[in-house]
């Protein structure tokens, strides 16, 4: 059974499927903060679809992070290294990519063991 949530003409903001969680992309709410900003409302929003989904941060199997700017690297990192469960870091890719609205920084796509 395909559990979905929070299910748009477009897409869902999470799945859940066989014990595994996917998130859709997930963007800051306020696109005039920093770096640091943004990232730190994406993993708060990643925290509460985790929590929904009955899981957390510690179960992730992996995170795609897109940043519109490579140069935002070390302070995307600052934001991640603060909130990642410790001794549980997920395998993880980061990539410079062109986001859907000019003022995003990062996007997150996150995929979770229930």
């Amino acid at each position: 059974m395909i559990q979905r949530f929070d299910v748009g003409p477009r897409f869902s903001e999470m799945a859940i499927h066989n014990g595994t969680v996917y998130l859709a992309g997930q963007v800051p709410d306020d696109d005039t903060l920093d770096i640091q900003g943004q990232t730190t409302q994406v993993l708060s929003a990643v925290d509460a679809l985790l929590a929904r989904a009955g899981t957390d941060k510690s179960k992730i199997l992996m995170a795609q992070i897109f940043l519109t700017d490579l140069a935002d690297y070390d302070g995307f990192n600052v934001a991640w290294d603060a909130w990642v469960a410790p001794g549980s870091a997920p395998p993880r890719a980061t990539v410079q990519a062109r986001l859907a609205r000019p003022g995003w920084r990062i996007e997150v796509v996150l995929t979770a063991a229930l």
